[in-house]
């Protein structure tokens, strides 16, 4: 099989005219959720009805039966698809557990920013738990987020500042 084409493309051409099929894609690649072999939606080995689906998204249940029979059909769409998997986040819960959350906003176009960023948390002994990129083909902001064990220092959070493809810097604790 050849290189396929980059998510935001795929997601495009496969829902040129259909927003409903859009938001579904794009949910699953989030989320990771999957499609099986026969059609059916799963989080891990979790199955998730197309109604319950349909009305989390609020969008019409025949559309996702519809996308999951799609999915199946695009060799682009199966390959991708069929192999998510769910992934647990922190951000949310960091500071229950003692973490602290950087999120970064770049310029995703340029390189360089994630080797940047962890070059210095090291520099610092700094235990990185998670880290998070979304992508720049799917999301309009993309974001790099970090869950940092126990707390980050002003100084860290000035050399981070201070990388020149970093556009803004956020410290959740």
């Amino acid at each position: 099989m050849s290189t396929i084409k980059g998510l935001g493309t795929i997601i495009e051409e496969a829902s040129r005219r259909k927003k409903a099929q859009k938001i579904l894609l794009k949910k699953m690649l989030e989320t990771g959720l999957r499609v099986d072999k026969n059609g059916r939606f799963y989080f891990d080995n979790i199955e998730v009805s197309d109604t319950a689906l349909a009305e989390s998204l609020g969008i019409d249940r025949r559309v996702v039966r519809q996308t999951a029979n799609y999915i199946l059909t695009e060799p682009n769409l199966e390959c991708v698809f069929t192999r998510l998997k769910p992934v647990a986040f922190f951000k949310d819960v960091a500071h229950y557990l003692g973490f602290t959350v950087i999120v970064i906003t770049s310029f995703p176009e340029k390189p360089g920013i994630i080797s940047e960023v962890t070059s210095i948390i090291a520099k610092h002994k700094l235990v990185i738990r998670e880290v998070f990129a979304e992508d720049p083909e799917l999301f309009e902001e993309p974001k790099l987020t970090l869950i940092i064990e126990g707390d980050v220092s002003p100084e860290v959070i000035s050399e981070l500042q201070s990388i020149k493809v970093v556009k803004s810097l956020t410290i959740i604790k």
